[in-house]
């Protein structure tokens, strides 16, 4: 989806709650998953205990977007 500020953001909910990290570590566990890639691969580097997360994932960026738009049935960047 696009926010207000025209940023592009991939929304995404897990059922886990947000005690003790369980719901951020969901949120890892589904990305890796969907991504094919290690959950190592994949870091929260802002918003631990927000709705909005900005995330790292280490790879290929290419590879990376591909696996997105699959996923989201867009083709854009």
């Amino acid at each position: 989806m696009t926010d207000a500020s025209g940023q592009m953001q991939l929304r995404v909910s897990v059922t886990a709650v947000p005690e003790n990290g369980k719901a951020n570590q969901a949120l890892i566990k589904l990305l890796a998953k969907a991504a094919k890639c290690p959950k190592s691969s994949i870091r929260i580097v802002s918003g631990l205990t927000d709705r909005n997360k900005k995330l790292r994932i280490d790879g290929d960026p290419d590879e990376l977007m591909v696996q997105i738009s699959q996923l989201t049935g867009r083709t854009d960047r």
